[in-house]
């Protein structure tokens, strides 16, 4: 690939929309570990407007991470309009972002405490299509969560999950779609294509139902800056056999309450322009090269997919690491396939927002 061909460095973060920004973040905080607060950001929404009913939107949007690794939740709020729900609840296969998949590091302690702190759990513990142990469990907007051992981590700490190391996605033909998942995106290694009912799913809407599912992963190690923090990633696609799925932001906007896209951390955003035009995927949004996030700075833009979901791509060019002191790590001269070293990853663990009761 040399410098000039596009590096993706993993899942930055999955969007989550919600209606209030604030009980979003203490929820995934408290329940998830994911206290630390890389921007909170109040700025209008207008590059998406095509997303939002054809004009620019009020928002507020906190990027939650958790210390001990994997990728963040972009929590996500209208402010200027009440966020719709999705009128009837998300079936499995639906088209759009199904689930958030999280990183455990004990199956037993994380079902035990998520249980006792009153989480909607929606499965027992089951063994996965890919071998590991996992559960299913409710967030308080109903996304549904899957809570799954994973070994990847930046540091392991007392608290038994960390962030998130995938996603499943439901798409109308897994063939089509791997087209971008696999060629594009990397995920270029088959874990499992198997194709019948699922007793792991069983517990979820529709999850009784019949279904084509590939757990998807990257063959070689990711590289890059974030690498250490971002972690291995998966990505499921799941194919509804015996229905026909609806897409999950049929009429409502993008924002409203629910998985909003996916975001992957890239490098070199201009080839990566390039490649999806090229294949048949062209952005349907790009920001200006230098484009100020909160505190961080980059150049970010969206893609759809074969069904429409929305999947973001995001060149960091600068992070605040302790804002107090004005102090940020410009990434645009940096090797870019060389990890950041450990004490910045650390440094970023000092944006920690607040301790919650």
């Amino acid at each position: 690939m040399g410098m000039d061909g596009k590096l993706i460095y993993g899942i930055q973060q999955i969007g989550v929309g919600v209606d209030d920004a604030e009980k979003g973040f203490e929820w995934y905080a408290k329940t998830l570990g994911a206290d630390l607060c890389i921007f909170d950001d109040n700025n209008e929404a207008t590059f998406m407007a095509k997303y939002m009913g054809g004009e620019p939107r009020a928002k507020r949007a906190i990027l939650a991470m958790n210390a001990q690794g994997g990728s963040g939740y972009e929590i996500w709020q209208h402010t200027g309009r009440t966020p719709l729900t999705i009128e009837e609840p998300v079936q499995l296969g639906d088209l759009g972002i199904n689930i958030a998949k999280i990183k455990s590091q004990n199956i037993q302690a994380s079902y035990d405490r998520l249980k006792g702190k009153g989480v909607t759990i929606c499965t027992p513990i089951n063994e996965e299509a890919d071998g590991s142990k996992g559960f299913y469990i409710k967030d308080p907007w109903d996304n549904i969560l899957q809570i799954k051992e994973f070994d990847s981590w930046l540091k392991k700490s007392k608290f038994d999950v960390g962030g998130i190391c995938g996603a499943t996605l439901g798409v109308s033909d897994i063939d089509q779609s791997l087209k971008l998942y696999s060629d594009i995106l990397g995920y270029d290694q088959i874990v499992y294509d198997e194709t019948g009912t699922f007793e792991d799913l069983k517990g979820l809407n529709n999850g009784e139902g019949k279904f084509r599912r590939i757990l998807l992963t990257h063959k070689k190690d990711r590289t890059g800056g974030f690498y250490p923090l971002l972690g291995d990633g998966q990505i499921e696609l799941i194919q509804a056999l015996d229905r026909t799925p609806k897409t999950l932001f049929e009429g409502r906007f993008w924002g409203d309450v629910g998985f909003i896209h996916l975001c992957f951390d890239i490098r070199n955003m201009n080839a990566l322009v390039e490649e999806c035009k090229e294949k048949n995927y062209p952005f349907q949004v790009l920001s200006s090269e230098h484009f100020d996030m909160g505190d961080a700075n980059g150049h970010w833009g969206y893609i759809e997919d074969n069904d429409g979901t929305l999947i973001e791509f995001v060149e960091t060019h600068k992070v605040p690491l302790i804002k107090k002191i004005n102090w940020s790590i410009k990434l645009k001269n940096r090797d870019p396939h060389k990890p950041l070293p450990g004490f910045i990853l650390k440094a970023m663990a000092i944006t920690k927002r607040k301790k919650f009761d």
